[in-house]
This record gives C-alpha cells, structure tokens and sequence, in this order.
C-alpha cells in the first residue's frame, strides 16, 4: 500500500465531504452569479428563487465594495444595487412588526382628527418616511387608511438611487400623484422645500448665510416613520435632531428597528413607557450585534436610547422575530417632548397633578392667569408622585413620564421597578370583581357632586359607579395589572362598538382581540397597559381558556372544575346552570352537587390551606384570622349542640356553608347571578351578566367625556388618601381591605385618621368584612365616625348576591379630627375657573 509519507495522514471522511461541499457551494455560487449577471437588465422582478439567492449573497458573500468615495450613498448602493427588486419578497419575514407599527400610526392619526381645534382651515395631512426604501411601508398603511385620500402629501426620502427607482414604479403603478419620492439625505430633508407656504408656516428664508438658517422647533408632517433604517444610519444624531423640525406639533413619530439591550441599562428611567421584555440576554446581545454588524446594521442600545431622549414616549413595545430565532425588535410611537395639549411642559404638570389630588385647578378654562392663584391656595401644598416624577425630569431637560403623553390622562403616573408592584409577577388576582354593584348601588345613591374613591380589583365596580355619573371616580390598587384591566374595558368602551365589546368580556374570548388592540384601543391606552395586553393577547384569542380563566382566582375555579370531575357531578354543574326555576336549582344542589363540594375531606386538604386561600381567593392570614375568631364564639362551636370543632378546617367548612347555602337557596344563578355563572361556566351569559356589559350601559359609557372624570392610581390605599386635598371625597369604598390590617398596629388607625381628613362632613367609607363585628369599628367610632350595619348574614341570612363576606358597614364622619379639615375651595374657585381642557 502507498504511503503519503511523513508525519501527513490520509484524510478522515468527514473532511472530504467538507471539501466536497465548498467545492459544491462555490460551483453554484459562480454560476448563479454568472447567470444574475447576463440577466440583471431584465429580471426586475426576480421569482422567489432568485430573491432568496440575491439575499443570500449580498447579506453574506458580496464584498462591500462602495467605500472607494468615502460615501454613505456609494455604500449603501454597494448593498441595494442588485438586490433591490427582490428587496421586499425577501424582507417580509425578517422585518417584522412594520405593519403593526403602522397600524399604531394610523389609529392615534384618526383619533387625533377627531379631536381638532374646529378651525375652518382644512389642515393638509402629511406623512414623511424616513429611509422608506421601496415604498413597502407607504403601499402597506393603505390597509388601514385610504392613503391617495388620507393624506395630502407623503414623501419618501431615501438616500439609495437604486431603492428610489423602484418606490417610483410601484406609486406610479398605484396611482398616487400625492405619493413624492426624495432621494436625499435625511439630515438635508425639509418640507418647506416641497410643501405650500401655508397654514402659518413661512417660507424658506432665501439670501442668507447657511450659518443662519435654524431649524424650527416644530414642522408639518402629522406623521414621520422610520422602518428598520435608524439602525442603517451611520450619524443617527444628526438625522434624529432633525426629526423635530418636521413633525407637526400634535404630530406622531413612528419607529421599528431592531435593538439589543440590558435592562440594567434603562431600569432607572422613568420616560420610556414600560420594560415588558425589553431584556435581551448577554449571548442575546452578544449574537445579534456580532451577526448584523456583517452587513453595517447596528444595534447599539444609543440609537433607541437617544431617539426615546429627544421625544415623548407614547407607545412603546418590545418583540421578538420568532421565524428567525428570536430577533428583538421594538415599535415605539412618540411625540414632541413638550405635549402638546400645554404649551409649556410645566402647565401639563400642573393640570395633571390637579387631576389626582382635587386641587382647586380642577375647573380652569381662562387658566393662565387663574393657575399661579388656584395652587397658591392651595395650602398646605399637597402634591401627586406625578408631580415629584415631572419636576425631576424637567429639571434633568428629559422627557416627562410616558403618562403624560397619553391621549387621556386618567392613568396616573407610578414607577413599575418598585417591588411593592413586582411582587405581583404581572398577573392580576380578580379577572371578575366579587362585590354586587346592584347592592353597591342601593347603599351609595352616588349623586352627580360625588368625589368617589374606590379599590380597583377587576374594575367591574369602577364602571357601575362611573354609570350613575359622580363628579370623580378615583381607582386605586396595588397590583398594577389588576389597573390594566379597568384600562382595557375603559379603552374597549371608547373604540369598540358592542358586539366586539361582549366577545372579551362577556364571553372572555375573540379572536380578533391583537388586531382590535392595535388599530382600535391602543390610541385609549397607556403605554404600560398597552405593553401588557400586547404580551398576552392570546387570553383573548386562544381557542380555550379565555380571561375568566386566568388571574389568581382561576386556581380556586379550576380545583371546583377538579371537583366535580373527581366526584362525577360535572353533569349536575350543568343541569344546575339549565335549571329554569329556583326550586329545579335547589334539588340540584342539595342532591348531587352540595355533597361533594362541602365535603369536610375537601375543606380540610384543600380549602382551609393558607396558600389556596391567599392564591385563588385573595384571602390574607389576618382575614383568616378574622374568621377563626367568629368561628371560635359561634354556635357551631360554642351553642348548646355545637357542630364543629374550633379548627381552621371547621372554620373555613363552616364559613363555605353560610356562603353558598343562602346564596344557591335564595338566587337563581343562571337567570340573576352573574358572580356564580361566570364560575361555573367560564363566562357571562347575554341573559344574565353584570350592569357595565349591557348594551345600555356601552350605549351610555361609549359616550365622548364619559371617563373625564376617572382617575386611575397604582399605589397602596394610604398613600393616594394623603395626597387628596381635606374635605373632597364624599365617598371611599374599601371593600375588605381593612380586615388585612394588623389588629396590633397602629396602621388601621393611621388609614383611618388619613380617611377622615380626606372626607368632607357627612362622607362615607364603605366596607366589606369576614367577620361579623369587625374589630376596627371601634377605631372608626374614635376617630369622628358613626358605623351602621348594612347587611350580616346572621341566621342564615344572604345580604347579596355573592354572599361572600359576613357583613357590610357604612361609616359616616361625623366630626374633625384635629386640626380640623378645611373646607373645600371647589365652589369658590369655580366661579373663576370653570372647566378644564387637556
């Protein structure tokens, strides 16, 4: 046998199939060059095959050869030139997110036309994209407008000659003549070159030195995107100052581009508009920039940082290109950095910060002169987080909090780093509200001059007082994802007509609810709500589920589901729900179903653990507590044939009976009570659901204004009351709450003092308790209080349709605590500022 001699050994076979396969790519690598090349005149329009190709080969093995001039043009022609006709079949499935970033676009656009200033002027419409290529973005928006109609003028600027050509072909085969292909520099772009010298704006200064020509703080253009070409940019500063001097002062500013980025580097910031998956992982970051920066795309996190710097956050989300193993990309939406419903950044403050502490500059129309006097009032100074937050951002020269740049300002500014709001893992506990707001209605009578405060949960309640028009709604919770749901219902009642509205949250599904989110509710929405609901769209839009099967208090619906199913009465859930009488409902209960769900088995290994009762029913061990306590001097326990042992089991046992045994006995659930049926059956029915899901109740509350007067506060109960201005509340309704308190601290007392303070003479607090004859009665009665009981489910009593609390109070201040409350300035600065206007 012949030997290679030497050290040389003959080679393995896996090398020869790597030489093999580069002798193979090279081959077919020459000739499809060959072939593109003998063929570049006439395949404009390459098929799919040679799209791929001409990717595959300007991305990853043509040389960049357009750096001989030192120029960005040459350079970008280098890479266009000759794959610029097959540019968009090869780029619809790595850039994505361009058409919901246009969606987003087009619905602030058609909200923003509603709410012109009634000039008789007709304002032109104009749109400029920034580096739009082919035109792919222009020809895409008319999926959501009518783009020859909409807008008067649309002008593409783009620096490739090659890209340009093709942008020309395409609107020439629309038909657009408003459609104007600019091939320029972006930095040299300005639309006084090419608009109509109206509508106030001046024409371009003509003679002057080019020293002295400034750029205006503000332009024409209602809209400038940027698709995936700020991160092309070489001098991305220079083209993101000039960005302001184009756009219209309540104009939008449209960005999505790819981005990598450590949350340690913007954790701090308060301007951004939420961190939802912002995160990219060190291999993450690593990868996509080593990866990009092959073909000159950077992903540095300045680019986006800068561009979130110089304007307003409006709308900001963060993604990922799954089909092309988990690209991060970003679509933000942003505005001038002064809003523009002020025209100094620190009269939006105030007005705001009005907003959330009853200030008397709740009623200014003639404010300019009125606002120094009406906060000097004011006394002593009571000033939101909102404020604080503001201030120091105005004093930093940074955007203000994305908040603030909301089309409503009824979501109030919080910082969602805290771990108060962390600890929640964004998801909410209640996906339905458990207190019956036709009670609620009955004891409260809200009158039009009512200043309500209210805890969140689901928000269900929020909207029932909202129907019986009180001057102000104030809704506060802890859990900022339980505020993001009252957010959606409210944004859903401003955008969607019924049916849509009762497919989410009557039946809790639709399969249109990503699209209905974009292009109709997001311009209703604050960026965090929207950030949220965009990350888990699928609990609308999943086949199964839907959203009363989610939140914490689908553990306690899905171990009934378990129940039933282990016991065999799943059947009887459903004859109960087709029950037509209340008696039909009762043989149902008391014979198939009662026996397995009030099983002391299921009580004592299920029911009664602490983790199950703060998981799926949002009971905390001090409301626990409440309850052993009752239990322990209870008949069942204490009576002359007592029943039950003094046990947390017995306790929990024998609270489930006195729950559900009048409730099923005196209510028909599936003809009058929603709060059961939406558990049993995973949804509301059209025949039985609760008062905001009626046509009525969207026919009223779908309204223009109809919200003008909620506000929305994501903090602890305690630190809202101690920045409301004394004696303005007429009504605070705290549900449970104060049942979670400490019987050994001082905190109830301390809650409240503040509640006292804030409540005008004759105000109410209202609440809900586990117990019978709550212990912090007394604190309320030494601290200017008279409580009266509304409702005890004493012998067996129901006090309303859910049945689940043991009692229900009406604490009504009777007297000032020192120093004494002062009295409200409302009616007397009213006559001089009569309504306000953001």
């Amino acid at each position: 046998m012949g030997s290679l001699g030497g050290n040389v050994l003959p080679p393995q076979p896996y090398l020869k199939i790597y030489f093999v396969g580069v002798a193979v790519v090279s081959f077919v690598g020459l000739c499809f060059s060959s072939f593109f090349k003998k063929k570049n005149q006439v395949h404009e329009n390459p098929n799919l095959l040679q799209s791929l190709w001409l990717f595959f080969y300007s991305c990853f093995l043509k040389p960049h050869n357009g750096d001989s001039k030192g120029n960005q043009q040459d350079a970008l022609e280098s890479f266009y030139k000759k794959q610029a006709g097959a540019y968009d079949a090869t780029r619809r499935a790595l850039l994505k997110g361009r058409e919901d970033m246009l969606s987003l676009a087009a619905a602030q656009l058609a909200y923003r036309a509603t709410k012109t200033d009634g000039s008789s002027e007709k304002k032109r419409r104009v749109w400029v994209d920034v580096g739009g290529g082919t035109g792919w973005n222009i020809e895409a928006m008319s999926q959501f407008v009518d783009v020859g109609e909409f807008f008067d003028s649309v002008y593409l600027v783009d620096f490739s000659p090659s890209l340009c050509e093709v942008a020309r072909k395409r609107f020439e085969r629309l038909g657009w003549e408003n459609v104007k292909v600019i091939c320029q520099d972006a930095r040299k772009f300005r639309l006084d070159d090419h608009e109509p010298a109206s509508q106030g704006r001046r024409p371009s200064p003509t003679g002057l030195s080019l020293f002295s020509q400034e750029r205006p703080p503000h332009g024409a253009a209602d809209l400038v995107t940027m698709s995936y070409s700020l991160s092309m940019i070489p001098d991305y500063y220079s083209v993101i100052d000039s960005l302001p001097s184009l756009l219209a002062p309540n104009g939008i500013i449209g960005v999505v581009d790819f981005y990598v980025q450590s949350e340690v580097d913007v954790s701090f910031r308060n301007y951004t508009g939420g961190l939802v998956n912002r995160h990219v992982n060190f291999f993450g970051r690593t990868f996509w920039r080593a990866w990009f920066d092959v073909d000159r795309v950077a992903l540095e996190p300045g680019r986006r940082d800068y561009l979130e710097y110089r304007f307003g956050t409006v709308l900001n989300a963060n993604t990922r290109n799954y089909t092309f193993g988990a690209i991060p990309y970003y679509i933000w939406l942003g505005s001038h950095k002064g809003p523009a419903s002020s025209s100094l950044p620190h009269e939006i403050v105030e007005k705001v910060d009005a907003l959330v502490t009853e200030s008397p500059y709740l009623y200014p129309a003639n404010h300019s002169a009125a606002l120094s006097r009406a906060v000097e009032r004011a006394a002593p100074e009571i000033r939101s987080k909102a404020f604080d937050a503001a201030i120091v951002n105005i004093s930093s020269n940074l955007p203000l909090p994305s908040f603030f740049y909301q089309n409503h300002h009824y979501r109030i500014y919080y910082d969602d780093q805290l771990k108060k709001h962390t600890q929640f893992n964004d998801e909410y506990i209640y996906a339905f509200t458990w207190e019956d707001t036709r009670v609620d209605e009955r004891i409260l009578n809200l009158k039009s001059d009512d200043v309500v405060l209210a805890i969140t949960s689901a928000g269900d309640n929020i909207l029932s007082y909202a129907l019986q028009s009180p001057a102000r709604i104030h809704a506060v919770d802890l859990n900022p994802t339980q505020n993001h749901l009252l957010e959606l219902k409210v944004a859903a009642y401003s955008a969607l007509p019924y049916e849509d509205f009762w497919k989410i949250f009557g039946e809790g599904k639709h399969p249109e609810f990503r699209s209905l989110l974009i292009s109709k509710m997001s311009p209703h929405l604050s960026s965090r709500a929207f950030q949220y609901w965009l990350n888990n769209h699928h609990i609308f839009s999943k086949s199964k589920g839907g959203l009363y099967d989610t939140g914490g208090s689908k553990h306690g619906i899905r171990i009934f589901r378990w129940i039933t199913r282990v016991f065999g009465c799943r059947s009887a859930v459903k004859e109960l729900l087709a029950a037509k009488t209340l008696n039909e409902q009762r043989e149902v209960w008391r014979n198939k179903i009662r026996p397995a769900l009030l099983s002391r088995l299921v009580s004592k290994l299920v029911v009664s653990q602490e983790s199950f009762l703060w998981t799926a029913l949002g009971v905390p061990k001090n409301q626990l507590a409440v309850i052993e306590q009752d239990h322990a001097v209870s008949d069942a326990v204490c009576g002359a044939n007592p029943r039950a042992k003094n046990t947390r089991s017995h306790a929990i046992w024998e609270y489930m009976v006195n729950t559900l045994d009048p409730m099923v006995e005196s209510t028909h659930i599936a003809a009058d009570n929603p709060y059961y049926l939406v558990c049993l059956d995973g949804q509301f029915s059209r025949r039985c659901h609760p008062d905001y899901l009626s046509p009525q109740a969207h026919a009223r509350l779908s309204r223009p204004g109809a919200f003008d007067g909620l506000r929305i506060h994501t903090d602890e109960l305690d630190e809202v009351i101690a920045r409301i201005q004394p004696g303005t509340l007429t009504v605070a309704v705290v549900m449970d709450s104060m049942d979670w308190f400490d019987p050994g601290s001082d905190a109830a007392a301390a809650q409240i003092a503040k509640l006292n303070r804030a409540l005008k003479m004759g105000g109410r607090v209202m609440l809900r308790s586990a117990g019978l004859a709550p212990w912090y009665l007394k604190e309320f009665e030494s601290q200017g209080f008279s409580a009266r009981c509304m409702g005890s489910r004493k012998d067996g009593a129901c006090i309303d349709r859910v049945n689940m609390y043991a009692s229900c109070w009406i604490c009504t201040k009777k007297e000032n605590l020192a120093p004494p409350t002062p009295t409200s300035e409302v009616d007397s600065a009213a006559a001089e500022i009569t309504s306000l206007e953001i």
